[in-house]
């Protein structure tokens, strides 16, 4: 059997993709110890709204589309099906584009190639290889991630700063601040997290023989929602260690010494010389390459997943390629429009940054369906979120509309 935190720890691991580590390099360049509070603020809000979808996926059995179906209309689900695919294929085409620079820092050859290289490699595995034996491999890549940790040890930190900027921000209202503050909670708080805890506890519910809905088999709720509780817990503050970690490291070296704009993988990778030397552009890209590889099933995973539960289409990275053409040609497909994204050129830094954005003000209707359906007694009978859970949620519902609303208005102001 997995570990009890494992899903947890993936899911968090994850959330520290390349899209979050451009996020996070950008911030602590930008607006030094000053971006540090947003962690703390996103930590009890990320796990609330990550434990009401997984706990949907425990108590139901089923994944989060199939239960938006029992109270949103059709055309409501298909809207949510289009919103998550939406941010996932931008995601998609930002990650394999920030692996493909990140490889060219060390290797010969063009980024382009590696792009379609890394996401044909990472398509054959989902399809060929069982996911659990795929994450057991790659989850050991996400090690490099502590280097960021290391860093903040290792260099000279202003922790009287850090402090002050993570209890006692000085929040600015200017539209560089709130792209940053919006874009660090987008990449923290992605919908494609909520829909692949779910799913992840709607497989564990296949795969081990005594496990059942908690609906149909209440004597298991005790256990089963206090493993929930922490392994929730644990994989999401794994994920805001590290990305705290990322900006007090970028604030420490790149901000101090007057970087406040990275435009390069180049300049990111600059953040891991203090302990790294010239090896920091190796170790930054077996942490972009290591966690892009770890995202990008989970990505097209919940895409596919979410497309597939809507039109009744049988689903799931374990199926046999024989059994799933159906889910494998959505998965395709998703990774095919990834790709063509990936190649088209952009940035990648930026391409990163303004996915983080883009699931942020997308994440939005999707969490009000989320909350709905854990608060719903049609939904989870007598299982319902517990109070406190439900306000964590709701809170970070308002938190992600409140950013969002934020971000509109000093666009147009």
């Amino acid at each position: 059997m997995v570990d009890a935190v494992e899903p947890g720890l993936i899911t968090g691991a994850a959330d520290d993709d390349p899209s979050g580590i451009a996020t996070y390099s950008q911030a602590g360049a930008q607006l030094g110890y000053g971006a540090c509070w947003t962690l703390l603020f996103a930590y009890p809000l990320m796990v609330g709204i990550q434990l009401a979808s997984a706990r949907i996926g425990r108590v139901t059995g089923r994944s989060l589309i199939a239960n938006f179906a029992q109270f949103c209309p059709r055309w409501l689900v298909a809207a949510l099906v289009l919103l998550l695919l939406t941010a996932n294929v931008i995601n998609l085409g930002a990650d394999l584009n920030a692996m493909g620079a990140a490889a060219a820092l060390v290797l010969p050859g063009r980024a382009a190639w590696y792009v379609l290289g890394f996401g044909l490699v990472s398509l054959l595995l989902q399809v060929f290889l069982p996911y659990e034996r795929y994450v057991r491999v790659l989850k050991w890549l996400t090690l490099s991630l502590f280097a960021y940790v290391a860093v903040v040890f290792a260099v000279d930190v202003d922790w009287p700063a850090a402090l002050k900027g993570t209890f006692m921000p000085s929040v600015q209202w200017n539209k560089e601040y709130v792209t940053t503050v919006v874009a660090i909670l987008g990449t923290t708080i992605s919908p494609y997290l909520f829909f692949w805890q779910a799913e992840q506890e709607v497989e564990e519910i296949k795969r081990v023989p005594r496990d059942q809905p908690l609906r149909v088999a209440p004597e298991q709720a005790r256990r089963q929602l206090r493993r929930l509780r922490i392994d929730t817990a644990v994989g999401m503050g794994f994920s805001n260690l590290v990305a705290f970690s990322m900006i007090v490291a970028t604030a420490a070296t790149l901000h101090a010494h007057g970087i406040t704009d990275i435009e390069t993988t180049e300049q990111a990778a600059e953040a891991l010389r203090p302990i790294a030397g010239e090896a920091a552009f190796l170790l930054f890209a077996l942490g972009i390459v290591g966690t892009g590889l770890l995202a990008l099933p989970v990505l097209a995973g919940s895409a596919a997943d979410a497309v597939a539960c809507y039109f009744h289409v049988r689903r799931g990275l374990d199926l046999p390629l024989a059994e799933g053409r159906s889910f494998y040609g959505i998965l395709a497909a998703a990774m095919v429009i990834g790709l063509v994204i990936g190649l088209s050129g952009v940035n990648p830094i930026s391409a990163l940054y303004w996915s983080a954005v883009i699931n942020a003000v997308i994440s939005v209707p999707v969490m009000v369906a989320v909350m709905i359906a854990a608060t719903s007694r049609k939904v989870m009978g007598p299982m319902v979120l517990p109070l406190k859970w439900k306000v964590l949620g709701w809170l970070a519902t308002a938190a992600m509309a409140a950013a969002s609303l934020a971000l509109l208005v000093v666009s147009v102001g």
